[in-house]
């Protein structure tokens, strides 16, 4: 963990109002993300960077009323979104891997050596992100730490993945039994090879669903109602004798397109991965997409293209 003062001193405020039980979570979050900050200290960072921006914001921006999302936006993106990014493609990477990881070890077995030494051998070969972790649990059980609490210390860091804790956990138990090791392994690989087929053929078979919602809350749903505020600014003059309230209006809008792109990102989510929680990367994507075309659609002059 980085440890710097200016930031420890800042945290203590934090420290005494978030719940201790809430913090060890958030910070197991990060670890398995692979960031070298605790809890209190990233939420700071992204507290100040969320600040930062938010008065850059506020001071080039004509609309004032259009800074006020930055802030709380920009500190989720930093403190949850981003993070779940690493995490997600960290985890993607060792699922993908782990079969082959597992026939590995296996192979190791059977040629007479030990559980801990297979995994060391593991450690040496190329297993994307899943390597890595393999070195940390060798350094640990080398360290004293029994093979069994190396195991099960792996399988805490990766429970996000219930295919990575689940197999894990499966070994564990075979080699508590004193189960013939080899076949547990290519077992646990076959089961595992089955259920990325299958993860990857529904992400397969519901592309075109996720196709629709980017499409219609990225792109299409952003420029309609940005065609539509400018068409209500053509219309609101004198010549035409209406008064609307244009700015509350393109506010409005722009805030709906924000909260459909949110809702849409958490469809897909649910959609390809069948969690709310794998929706966010979504949601972040497409909100970006939709301001930005919804912006771009109030500005360009419609009366060129005719």
């Amino acid at each position: 963990m980085a440890k710097i003062k200016f930031l420890q001193s800042l945290a203590k405020p934090l420290e005494k109002l978030l719940p201790q039980k809430w913090v060890k979570r958030y910070e197991l979050f990060l670890y398995s993300a692979g960031i070298s900050f605790s809890a209190l200290e990233f939420l700071v960072v992204s507290l100040l960077l969320a600040g930062v921006a938010s008065v850059i914001a506020f001071i080039l921006s004509p609309v004032k009323i259009y800074a006020l999302p930055v802030f709380p936006g920009l500190f989720l993106g930093i403190a949850f979104v981003y993070p779940y990014y690493l995490v997600s493609k960290k985890t993607e990477d060792m699922e993908r891997n782990l079969p082959d990881a597992f026939f590995y070890i296996a192979s190791s077995l059977r040629a007479g050596i030990s559980f801990s030494e297979a995994l060391e051998e593991a450690s040496t070969a190329r297993f994307g992100a899943l390597t890595e972790e393999f070195k940390r649990t060798v350094q640990e059980i080398k360290k004293g730490r029994s093979t069994m609490e190396a195991l099960r210390a792996f399988a805490i860091r990766n429970k996000r993945s219930p295919v990575i804790y689940r197999s894990t956990m499966i070994i564990l138990e075979a080699y508590e039994r004193g189960a013939p090791m080899a076949d547990v392994l290519v077992a646990v690989a076959n089961d595992v090879r089955e259920i990325l087929r299958i993860k990857k053929e529904r992400k397969a078979s519901t592309g075109m669903q996720a196709m629709f919602f980017i499409i219609a809350s990225g792109f299409i749903g952003p420029f309609i109602l940005g065609v539509v505020s400018q068409i209500m600014g053509g219309m609101s003059t004198p010549e035409v004798g209406l008064n609307l309230p244009l700015e509350a209006i393109k506010n409005i809008s722009l805030a709906f397109v924000a909260v459909q792109a949110i809702v849409s990102g958490l469809g897909i989510g649910i959609i390809r991965e069948g969690k709310f929680s794998a929706g966010f990367k979504y949601s972040a994507m497409l909100v970006m997409l939709g301001v930005v075309i919804f912006l771009v659609a109030t500005r360009v002059q419609i009366s060129s293209f005719m």
